[in-house]
């Protein structure tokens, strides 16, 4: 039985390039829908950072504080992702859409584990 990391982990990889997603829009793939806070907690595990983590966001489209900003800007913007002029990501064209965009239909049937 897989873990909620490691259920986490599993997401935050399929993130298609030129996409973003939230940290609530995880909490709820995994059936846990109040738990976005500790979506983003798992970023903090270093057997993780070879993730995509960057086209991860908060739903308004803004993104992580200090130190981390300039780098998350940066590498969307590589990407080709657009932002507002306050430079939050504009979430209506590139929020992933997982059911339409290729997320497997049994990640709601994960088992948690804690």
């Amino acid at each position: 039985m897989k873990g909620f990391y490691e259920q986490v982990y599993e997401i935050v990889e399929k993130i298609p390039y030129g996409r973003v997603t939230t940290f609530g829009q995880i909490a709820r793939m995994i059936g846990r829908p109040k738990m976005a806070r500790f979506v983003g907690y798992a970023s903090n595990n270093p057997k993780s950072w070879n993730l995509p983590w960057h086209r991860v966001v908060f739903k308004d489209g803004s993104l992580c504080g200090e130190p981390f900003f300039n780098q998350q800007y940066k590498a969307l913007k590589s990407e080709g992702v657009k932002f507002t002029r306050d430079k939050h990501v504009k979430i209506d064209d590139f929020l992933w859409h997982p059911d339409s965009e290729g997320m497997p239909d049994d990640i709601r049937d994960w088992p948690l584990k804690f």
